[in-house]
């Protein structure tokens, strides 16, 4: 499965939305001013990378269901 690209690309997005959503805790953890500029900001570019994960693994277990 490691020599799969669609596989490799699911699982960089998966861990993309892990990293922005660390971030995110860890600001809202942390607070002050750091968490009032950039909460929304990092809200947002974890959803659409999450969005874009779902497409992904959509995609791969669609190809992948077909035999491809």
């Amino acid at each position: 499965m490691l020599d799969d690209p669609l596989f490799i690309l699911v699982a960089v997005a998966t861990l993309a939305v892990l990293v922005i959503l660390m971030i995110g805790i860890g600001g809202f953890a942390r607070g002050g001013d750091f968490n009032r500029k950039h909460a929304n900001r990092i809200m947002r570019y974890r959803i659409y990378a999450q969005a874009i994960a779902v497409v992904l693994i959509l995609a791969f277990v669609f190809f992948r269901g077909m035999g491809g």
